[in-house]
């Protein structure tokens, strides 16, 4: 897996999202596009991903498609219009971008990456846009021992507890 990070004035969300379908078709892999600011690391990334791929091959995927099952993950949710306010919108958005699969991971993430004006967006979350989304209070915060991608980990993790 690859996570490519950076930054995009996307003016069409369609088009933006084509032109990632058709690198990934070309090259053999998926392509998930994130707003960067919903993302609390690469870990988070890292396991929607594993998650989402263990659910496909048992058999248990909640969308016919990869990239949507690795959102859903990502998102901690089931229901796809949910999972869809951490994708991309249009304008500047940072974003982190996964590139995963059998085929060409390095070919698929610098043509990716040379679409981005580069940044490291993972490193600056939005720790309140997380906390609604994630619906993370502060009596929950105060708690636990972890911190916020800790609990955000746990979200992801209970999205198979749910089905």
């Amino acid at each position: 897996m690859r996570v490519v990070e950076g930054v995009a004035d996307i003016e069409d969300v369609d088009d933006f999202l084509s032109r990632l379908g058709q690198v990934a078709d070309d090259h053999g892999v998926t392509i998930q596009a994130f707003d960067a600011r919903y993302v609390v690391g690469r870990g988070h990334l890292e396991r929607a991903v594993e998650l989402a791929d263990r659910a496909i091959a048992r058999g248990e995927n909640v969308a016919r498609d990869r990239g949507v099952e690795i959102m859903l993950y990502a998102a901690g949710r089931r229901q796809i219009d949910d999972a869809l306010t951490m994708g991309v919108g249009e304008g500047r958005t940072p974003l982190a971008v996964v590139v995963s699969g059998e085929g060409d991971e390095d070919a698929a993430a610098a043509t990716v990456e040379g679409w981005l004006d580069p940044a490291s967006t993972l490193d600056d979350t939005d720790a309140e846009r997380v906390r609604a989304f994630f619906d993370v209070t502060d009596a929950e915060l105060g708690v636990t021992d972890g911190d916020l991608a800790d609990l955000v980990a746990e979200r992801v993790a209970l999205l198979d507890v749910e089905k």
